[in-house]
Formats: C-alpha cells, structure tokens, sequence
C-alpha cells in the first residue's frame, strides 16, 4: 500500500510539476523568438549582418514562434483545469506573442504570392520618370536603375491597375512644392529637387529591415494644371512584396489630400467602380 501511495504521489508531484513549467516555458520561447524575429530585421538595418541571414533568422524565428504558441495552448489548458491563474495568464501571453511572431512571416509569404515578382513600379508605364542625380547612390545596387520594359509593364498593369498619373487642378510650381512637402513628411531623403525640370529624387528606407528603395517624381503642366507621375525602384529584390505599389498609393493619396482632390477617384477597379478606403 504505501508503496502504492508514494507512486501515486510521485506522478502527482510530476504532473504538477509538468503543468506549473509548461506555460512559463511556452512564454519564454515565445519571448526569444519574438526577440529573434524583431533583431532579424534591425540587425539587417544596422548592418550586423547580410538581410538574406536576417530573413534566415526570421524563418527560424517563425518555427520556434509556432511551437511557442502550440507549448503555450497546451500549458493554458492545463493550467486552466488545475485552476492555476497565474500560469494560464503567462501561457495566453505566449500564445498571442507566439502566433504574432509566426504570423508576420506568414503574411509576407502569402502577400508574395499574391503579388508579381517585380521591384519597379511606376505610374507611367510608357514614359516612366527617370533617376539622374540619385544614379550614383546606386551604383552598387544589385537592381538597375534601367526600366524593365514591356513585360514589367504588362506585369504591373496586371496587379496595381490602379497605378496611374495623378491629374491636379494647380499650376505645375504648386504641385512641385506640394509634392515635395508630402515626400518630406513621409520621411524620405530628398537627395534632389529641380522646380525649373519638375523633379524630386528620393530615398525611402524601411523602418524594419532598413531597404533602400529609390523614388523619382515629376510634375509637369497638364490642361487645368498639372500631372504627377511617380516611380519607386528598389535597390536589392526580385520581388518587393508590394511595397513600392503601396508607397505609390500613399504619396499619390496624401497629395491629393493636400490638392484637395477627392481622393476615392484615385482608386478605380478595371470597371471604373470607386475602391474608396482600399488604397
């Protein structure tokens, strides 16, 4: 009998054991991976390393994420029958933090697939703006600065057909000094800006993994006022995941707002229908 009872209260002991650690430990890894995740893409911008070992170190950050959140739910089951609060409220906390490290990656994968596999995006397919004083930050770059052409048109008419020049009812001088306020107040680098050629040239650099991304503007008159056409070119990428797209649809928004235009023309699906609030 007694032998009995103190194996009994050995798997007692164990199993309380087993339930006290498994959601604390669910939250740890939880925690480092999302630390990993976060430091895979600042230690790209800092230049601590290479972004390809950033995106490796994102991967890897995604799986132990994933098995965060799967240690966690089970922990908060657990501790949710034993009625341990504490636990289950460490282990919710593992959960959410483990299903956002793993879902970030996630997401860019699924925007990926989603969108086509070019880093060039313009609203003036036929005549794009070109770079000039901008060339020389460029001469490393793993991307030309050269338009791709026919094929990246047809490609990006395809995916952004809402991509397109933005008509403003003010005179060419108005439209430059606009455009070049709201490229400022989007945080980009303004390298040069020509109001006798109707230019702005560009960095945009990304607040998480630190790319590079080169923009031209030009405005030029247009019957009742002017045109404003916009290129955004990355520097490294076969794929930007969309980004240049949405920095497009951002500026074009923001200076419309400024013009005054109402923004929800901007945005047309292929039957001329408004897609207003879905920039």
């Amino acid at each position: 009998m007694k032998a009995y009872q103190d194996t009994l209260k050995h798997e007692f002991t164990w199993r309380g054991a087993f339930i006290e650690y498994l959601g604390p430990g669910g939250f740890a890894l939880a925690l480092l991976s999302g630390v990993a995740a976060v430091l895979a893409g600042l230690g790209s911008r800092w230049e601590w390393w290479h972004f390809r070992t950033g995106f490796e170190l994102l991967r890897w950050a995604a799986v132990g994420g994933l098995a965060a959140a799967v240690i966690s739910l089970a922990g908060g089951i657990a501790a949710w029958r034993e009625m341990k609060r504490a636990v289950f409220l460490l282990a919710v906390a593992g959960l959410a933090v483990g299903l956002a490290t793993a879902g970030i990656p996630w997401r860019w994968m699924q925007t990926a697939q989603q969108v086509p596999r070019i880093h060039d995006i313009t609203t003036d397919t036929a005549n794009p703006p070109a770079f000039m004083s901008i060339l020389l930050l460029r001469k490393d770059a793993a991307n030309p600065a050269e338009y791709g052409g026919p094929a990246i048109a047809a490609q990006q008419r395809a995916a952004y057909p809402d991509i397109d020049t933005l008509i403003l009812p003010v005179p060419a001088d108005t439209a430059f000094e606009r455009a070049l306020r709201t490229a400022r107040d989007m945080g980009w680098q303004v390298v040069d800006a020509s109001a006798a050629e109707g230019r702005i040239e560009a960095v945009a650099t990304t607040f998480w993994f630190g790319f590079k991304d080169d923009v031209v503007v030009r405005i030029a008159p247009a019957s009742g006022g002017s045109k404003v056409d916009i290129r955004s070119v990355s520097r490294v990428g076969v794929s930007d995941v969309g980004a240049n797209a949405e920095r497009i649809r951002t500026f074009t928004q923001r200076l419309a707002g400024i013009a005054g235009v109402d923004r929800s023309i901007l945005y047309m699906d292929p039957f001329g229908r408004s897609r207003e609030g879905q920039p």
